[in-house]
């Protein structure tokens, strides 16, 4: 008869399954020590670059830009309009080649200097004066409201004015101006004026303010001013007769 097979009984177990193995105590203790724990190679994530997209800026406001464009375009205008005066006041210069009026003074009189009885100094002068245009073609207008004064170490003599008057081309016009004053300081300005006298050598400034106008052939420009002193040395200050000018020396400008 064969073999009879064995048969082992199945432990079979109802509710929870049986426990785990645990680890050993030496195992624990060693890790309780601070033994570090022996691991497998570690997966370390590669990094991805992420991209963000760019937001664009907001459109700039239409009265922003309608603002930069009026002033953009002002600008313009106003670079455009000085390159054109300017071009102009070349051609202009190239073409008519301007010059300042020339002067020199002739003679001077005193008919009075007369200290009064309130030790005021009362003078009275004629001053002969040559003015010159030397341009060939302007014209130049002496308006109203010219000044001149005679002066002696900034006190000033006495004062008058030219008349109105056209001046031509090329032209010479010899004016007589009469010139009146009085002085406060009579005494003392009179004693420094003879003390002056005795050298033979007195020293005099006239002093010219004069509005004028240009003309240009047909065009009559604005108006500006000539400016100027003529420096004098004369040899006395009697009256009633005509003084030597020993030295003169006239500087002039024009102001616009």
């Amino acid at each position: 008869m064969a073999d009879h097979q064995r048969i082992h009984p199945v432990e079979v177990y109802q509710g929870a399954p049986p426990p785990r193995p645990s680890a050993p105590l030496g195992s624990i203790l060693r890790l309780d020590k601070g033994e570090p724990q022996r691991q497998g190679p570690r997966h370390i994530p590669m990094r991805r670059n992420v991209t963000f997209p760019v937001v664009p800026p907001p459109p700039p406001k239409k009265k922003r830009s309608c603002l930069c464009k009026c002033i953009c375009w002002t600008l313009s205008l106003f670079i455009l309009l000085l390159i054109i005066i300017g071009a102009t006041i070349g051609i202009l210069y190239l073409v008519f080649q301007p010059k300042l009026p020339k002067y020199s003074v002739d003679n001077l009189r005193i008919s009075d200097l007369t200290l009064n009885f309130d030790l005021s100094l009362y003078a009275r002068f004629n001053v002969k004066i040559t003015a010159y245009n030397p341009n060939k073609n302007i014209g130049i207008y002496y308006e109203k409201g010219s000044h001149l004064s005679v002066w002696y170490k900034n006190i000033n003599l006495c004062q008058g004015s030219i008349p109105r008057f056209y001046q031509g081309y090329q032209n010479k016009t010899v004016l007589n101006v009469a010139l009146s004053g009085q002085n406060q300081y009579g005494r003392t300005l009179l004693k420094a004026l003879q003390e002056e006298q005795q050298t033979g050598r007195i020293p005099l400034d006239l002093k010219i303010n004069e509005p004028v106008s240009i003309k240009l052939k047909t065009l009559k420009l604005r108006k500006v001013k000539i400016i100027g002193t003529c420096k004098l040395i004369v040899d006395s200050l009697s009256t009633d007769s005509i003084i030597s000018i020993k030295a003169s020396t006239c500087n002039f400008g024009l102001k616009l």
